[in-house]
This record gives structure tokens, C-alpha cells and sequence, in this order.
């Protein structure tokens, strides 16, 4: 090859290098975020129903609800065909039902849309060197120094598909302690982390409308839509939505009447 054809080549190179988008995940939404090549990021404040912030380390945290984390008695609930683990008629929750109740309903919402039967097991397709173990058997600590140890690909991982920037800001946010097992317990409490930030608590005092509170989460979770009917990151590292709006609207109104 003469020397001017292995200069026209390095040039080839280096445009298609730069002209092509790059696969990393994103950072924050408000600070930008992206549920990991799809996960959530919302500010450590979350957003208020009028774009002021709040302040809560969980769902209803010191309310006479006792708390979202807090020891409450069972509830029976039935799931949604697809949403939850088992299959049962469609039925809307009941008006009295708790906070508790509901955010489960929504976090089975989220895991349909971004984990897929992986569920709190899940590691984001496009990870080319995937954990050691499963994540639920691994400490918080061991998925950080697998993160660090595999720079370069995406690392959304768990039913919530939480991303590095995001998981560290709600374990440090929360006081978890990083040698704590990366279970279910751990990650529901995390994601109702995220909803909090994202409006729970006004959606159910009614100072935030459910429309709101939809494209709220929207914003955390890519597979997610938004009342545009697309992913709020559609395009962005290969994100879309996995239902219409229709679909969301119409789940979320069985979990949210009225």
C-alpha cells in the first residue's frame, strides 16, 4: 500500500470513528437521565409537582402510613396479565388500597417495561462481560468493582436496571451499606426511591395529576413512553419505549382510578 493510500485510510478512519454515536450510558436527566442504556437519574431532591424539589428518604417516610420500607401487614393483590408474576383477571385496585400496594403495582409496571423474565437478575443486553454471579447474589460493592472492571459497555443492572451515576447516588442517598446483598428487598427499596423523587407522595395527595406522575417516571425508565407516545430517550443508545402510551395509561389508571 503506498503512502498516500495508508493516509486516506487513517482519515476514513477517524471520520468514521467520530460519526459515529457513541454507546455509553448516559448521565442525568435533570442532570439527564437514562435507565441504562436505560436507568434512572433524577437529582437526589426529585421533582415537586410544580418543578420545585423534595426531600424524602422513602415513600411516605414519618407518615402515619409508616413509611413505604416500614413492616406492614400483607395485601392481597392481583396483577395485571404480564405486569406481575402470576395471572389474574383484570381488576383495578381498590380505592382504599395503600401506598405500599400501589408503588408494588408500578414497580411491577417498571420491571415489565425494562427487565424483561431476567427480572431482579437482569443485566443489560448490550454488557459484553456480564457479572461473575447473578446480581442478587453479589454485594453492592462487588457490582462497583464490576463496574470498574469492565469500563466501556453498559452497566444497567437489576429489575430497575439502575446504572452506576444513579446506583451509588441512592445507595450513599439511602445509607446502604455497599456490603449489603444486591436482593429484591434492596432493589424495590431503591426504585421506591426513585418514584418518591419522581411524585409519588403528590400523586397521592393529589397535588400532582397522574398524567404528571407518568411522564415523571418516564423520565427515570427509557422503556418507559411519555404522553408523546415515544421514549423520552427514543433513539439515544438504542432506546424506545416496549408499550404505547395507551398501554401505560391504561395500567397506571388500574392502579391510580379516579
Amino acid at each position: 500500500m503506498t503512502r498516500a493510500l495508508r493516509i486516506l485510510a487513517l482519515f476514513a478512519a477517524l471520520f468514521w470513528q467520530l460519526s459515529t454515536p457513541a454507546a455509553a450510558e448516559p448521565r442525568s436527566i435533570v442532570g439527564g437521565g437514562l435507565f441504562g442504556a436505560r436507568a434512572a437519574i433524577l437529582p437526589s431532591g426529585g421533582m415537586g409537582a410544580a418543578g420545585g424539589t423534595v426531600n424524602r428518604g422513602s415513600l411516605f417516610a414519618g407518615r402515619n402510613e409508616g413509611g413505604l420500607l416500614a413492616p406492614r401487614k400483607a395485601e392481597p393483590v392481583s396483577f395485571t396479565p404480564g405486569i406481575g408474576v402470576a395471572s389474574a383477571p383484570l381488576a383495578p385496585l381498590a380505592r382504599t388500597a395503600s401506598a405500599a400496594s400501589r408503588a408494588e403495582w408500578v414497580r411491577h409496571l417498571i420491571a415489565r417495561a425494562e427487565a424483561g423474565r431476567a427480572g431482579y437478575d437482569a443485566v443489560n443486553h448490550g454488557a459484553r462481560r456480564k457479572p461473575p454471579r447473578a446480581p442478587t447474589q453479589m454485594t453492592v460493592s462487588e457490582i462497583y468493582a464490576w463496574i470498574d472492571a469492565t469500563p466501556g459497555q453498559p452497566h444497567a443492572i437489576g429489575r430497575y436496571q439502575f446504572i452506576p451515576a444513579t446506583l451509588k447516588r441512592l445507595v450513599s442517598h439511602l445509607g446502604i451499606n455497599p456490603r449489603s446483598t444486591f436482593s429484591p428487598v434492596l432493589q424495590d427499596r431503591l426504585a421506591d426511591q426513585l418514584l418518591e423523587e419522581a411524585g409519588f407522595s403528590d400523586l397521592m395527595t393529589g397535588n400532582l395529576s397522574r398524567r404528571g406522575f407518568m411522564n415523571n417516571i418516564a423520565k427515570i425508565w427509557a422503556g418507559l413512553p411519555n404522553s408523546g407516545g415515544k421514549s423520552h430517550y427514543h433513539g439515544y443508545a438504542g432506546n424506545r419505549a416496549t408499550m404505547t402510551w395507551a398501554q401505560f395509561e391504561s395500567e397506571m389508571a388500574r392502579i391510580f382510578p379516579g
